[in-house]
């Protein structure tokens, strides 16, 4: 079985003194449009407003010249794509792309998106269908996932991914051209200059994490049928500021982002617990549940007295209340005692909601 979906394929161009100074200026009425709220920027301005009343994002606000994304979008009458070649309206050159990986055969771009970033780098990001293959995942193919931060991921398979902390990596270096970039003065060459050493640095980081993270999920995607992590908040959870710089160095949101995607282009099922389950406390054999369980107890002894890992049992049970969630259709968070509705189905198994459930 195969899935017909929209995948943009991301490149890296180099232009011209011209193309850079026109891409300049369009990226200039790009600004000017959307701050005015013209027609043709309706769209994206609403976008904004949208995650806004979610609550994903703040009040949309004005874009400065400074601050703001740097990119223009170009449909189909505003470029030419032909014989691998990309021209932009208003230039007389193609684009000079550095073509890392192949497009779709056949393939033909329905919208072309062109970027700036911090770091100096120019970006162009081709809009095309592309077939995925629906492969059944061998074996069983369920897996659940705990995500941490000494180990990055902890399946219920016992495995360990281990964290790399891209930006510790990088600390010391990134910490010597900010304190560089803090001794320049405000509107001089030489502080763009350290300003875009330290864009490179993060950029850098960003690239590593982005690739480390898309080798994961598309490996976990290709090998489990089912996968079940936990509904983490983590704009929440970064507020904590003895964590914040760890979990942002984790990339827990972009981590779940891909996972979403990928299971939607495979045709795999992607569950979500209640980040209210307590999969921590509760024994994965017997189905105890402990009092307390502070962060610096990494393993610990049930009254059953099996000895548990922290983080492989909370995957474990992270992956049977999945299991539950998919077969009764129902949520796995915890009731109040003054609530007076119905208990959720794994709440009616308590405590035993994964007995039963095989030790992987």
């Amino acid at each position: 079985m195969a899935r017909t979906v929209k995948r943009a394929f991301k490149y890296r161009f180099y232009p011209t003194r011209e193309q850079a100074a026109e891409l300049a200026r369009t990226f200039g009425c790009v600004r000017l449009v959307y701050n005015m709220a013209l027609q043709q920027a309706l769209r994206h301005l609403q976008v904004a407003f949208t995650n806004f009343w979610a609550k994903r994002a703040r009040y949309p606000v004005f874009k400065s010249r400074k601050r703001s994304r740097r990119s223009a979008e170009y449909t189909t009458s505003a470029f030419r794509f032909r014989d691998g070649e990309l021209n932009l309206a208003k230039m007389s050159e193609p684009l000079e792309i550095v073509w890392s990986r192949p497009l779709p055969a056949g393939a033909s771009p329905s919208t072309v998106t062109v970027s700036h970033d911090a770091a100096g780098r120019w970006f162009v990001s081709l809009l095309c269908d592309d077939v995925i293959e629906q492969v059944p995942a061998p074996g069983t193919g369920v897996v659940g996932i705990d995500a941490g931060i000494d180990s990055l991921l902890t399946l219920s398979t016992g495995e360990k991914i281990t964290n790399p902390r891209h930006e510790r990596a990088d600390r010391q270096r990134l910490a010597r051209v900010q304190r560089n970039l803090a001794r320049k003065e405000k509107g001089s060459a030489n502080r763009a200059k350290a300003r875009l050493n330290v864009a490179r640095i993060h950029a850098r980081i960003a690239d590593r994490r982005r690739d480390h993270l898309h080798k994961l999920t598309t490996r976990l995607v290709r090998e489990n049928q089912t996968l079940v992590i936990e509904d983490l908040t983590v704009r929440n959870m970064v507020k904590n500021r003895s964590l914040a710089r760890a979990i942002s160095d984790a990339g827990w949101r972009q981590f779940r982002t891909m996972l979403e995607y990928k299971t939607d282009w495979h045709g795999r099922n992607l569950v979500a617990v209640d980040r209210w389950f307590p999969s921590s406390k509760l024994c994965s054999t017997c189905g105890a549940r402990a009092d307390r369980m502070p962060l610096n107890v990494r393993s610990w002894t049930c009254r059953c007295g099996t000895v548990h890992d922290r983080d492989v049992n909370a995957a474990r049970n992270i992956l049977a209340a999945g299991l539950a969630v998919t077969a009764c259709g129902d949520g796995v968070r915890p009731q109040r005692e003054t609530s007076r509705t119905g208990r959720s189905s794994a709440k009616q198994e308590n405590p035993r909601a994964t007995k039963g459930i095989p030790v992987l």
